[in-house]
């Protein structure tokens, strides 16, 4: 028999609990009733961890009221790209999986440049991505939206309690660095100066460059506001239809796709079968085909020596891809064979064309025998004229009667 709460109980945990929601706002790691019993709840959105979220998109709307400039609106275009480098290059392809090196003090630099991001801190993002790997599309993976469904893949998962506390001995190899559990535990400051920046920026151009138009309220809607909802839900595209919509060149466990608009959209991380056959390497467009501008990028940044080691894609890998390749080509063709009869008439067609073809360019370097030269034949060139005179005359008139004493 379960004994009654009393009411001012009930308020007073309600509130305790409001206060932890609040606190971890600024300090990730304060969680008073442990990081285990956390990660041991259900999957359901906590509304308090909705907040954030909501402050985001709703400062969006700022633009019905400080309008916009062409100055605000590349700066947000530029301000997406740069950070989704930031995602794609620092927390994905080192953070998460160390594909190249760099010093300690790059490493902080780093993580800097990916605090911008707004997506919590290097040491939680790796935590999660390296969790992703290996339950990829099971029942344990946080965002598979095979099993949790599209919009929770989306963006639900992060909103989840569950989720929210970092498994520090997950990344041993990066928790051992003070000044990165430092980042990653006070994760809302960096993106709470970066937005002040911004909002300064824009002040310091309203004075002293009036002409492009700008305000420091427009510069702060379009640079961060904007920019950075639209990075949020850029990068959250690999999570919930990266897994659903593309080519499958590798046979993985999983369900990952290759995905061309979704390279585009995150500077190469669409090629997301390629990278779940294959994490450690840099690249993750294994041909030059397969855009990675991420990939572009630090190997420009390795020619300064700021980052070093880019892991390539191992020769069997790319061996295995071929192969691969090869037998969806020849898949395919029997596919377009059978919706398409007349495909099979078409490819016996081909092959007589191209030895026919082949054969006429054999034939034009075929050397034959030279014909003896006859002799020179001299005619007198008024003899010719008479000849050529004759040769024109109507039939119906005979030739006119020689004038020459013998007739002839």
């Amino acid at each position: 028999m379960t004994t009654a709460v009393p009411p001012l109980t009930r308020l007073a945990n309600l509130l305790r609990r409001r206060a932890a929601a609040l606190v971890q706002w600024f300090d990730a790691d304060y969680m008073p009733e442990g990081a285990a019993k956390m990660r041991a709840m259900p999957d359901r959105v906590d509304w308090m961890r909705c907040i954030p979220f909501i402050i985001l998109h709703a400062g969006c709307l700022g633009v019905i009221w400080c309008g916009w400039s062409p100055f605000a609106v590349w700066t947000a275009v530029i301000l997406y790209f740069v950070r989704m480098f930031a995602v794609t290059g620092i927390y994905h392809r080192y953070f998460s999986h160390k594909t190249y090196s760099t010093s300690r003090f790059g490493q902080f630099l780093l993580a800097l440049w990916g605090g911008t991001t707004v997506q919590r801190g290097p040491l939680w993002w790796a935590y999660h991505h390296r969790h992703h790997h290996q339950h990829s599309d099971d029942p344990e993976d946080a965002h598979s939206p095979h099993v949790h469904g599209f919009w929770w893949s989306h963006i639900g998962w992060i909103t989840s309690k569950r989720n929210f506390p970092t498994d520090y001995s997950k990344v041993k190899d990066l928790a051992k660095f003070p000044e990165l559990v430092l980042l990653n535990r006070f994760d809302t400051l960096i993106p709470i100066l970066f937005a002040i920046a911004i909002w300064g920026f824009g002040w310091l151009l309203e004075i002293y460059a009036p002409g492009l138009g700008v305000t420091k309220w427009q510069l702060l809607t379009w640079g961060f506001f904007i920019s950075t909802t639209a990075l949020f839900h850029g990068t959250s595209c690999i999570n919930s239809m990266a897994h659903l919509m593309g080519r499958r060149r590798f046979k993985t466990e999983d369900d990952s796709r290759n995905s061309f608009i979704l390279a585009i959209i995150t500077l190469g991380e669409g090629w997301h079968n390629n990278h779940h056959r294959y994490m450690s390497a840099t690249r993750q467009g294994f041909y030059w085909w397969e855009i990675d501008i991420t990939y572009y990028m630090l190997k420009g940044l390795s020619y300064t020596g700021f980052i070093t080691d880019l892991k390539p894609v191992p020769k069997s890998i790319l061996e295995e891809a071929a192969r691969a390749d090869h037998v969806a080509s020849v898949a395919a063709a029997r596919r377009a064979a059978l919706v398409h009869p007349e495909y099979s008439s078409f490819r016996r067609v081909v092959p007589a064309a191209a030895a026919i073809a082949v054969a006429t360019v054999n034939a034009a370097h075929i050397t034959l025998p030279r014909r003896p030269d006859d002799p020179a034949i001299h005619m007198d060139v008024t003899e010719l004229a008479h000849d050529q005179a004759r040769k024109d005359l109507p039939r119906s008139h005979p030739p006119a009667a020689s004038n020459s004493p013998d007739g002839t």
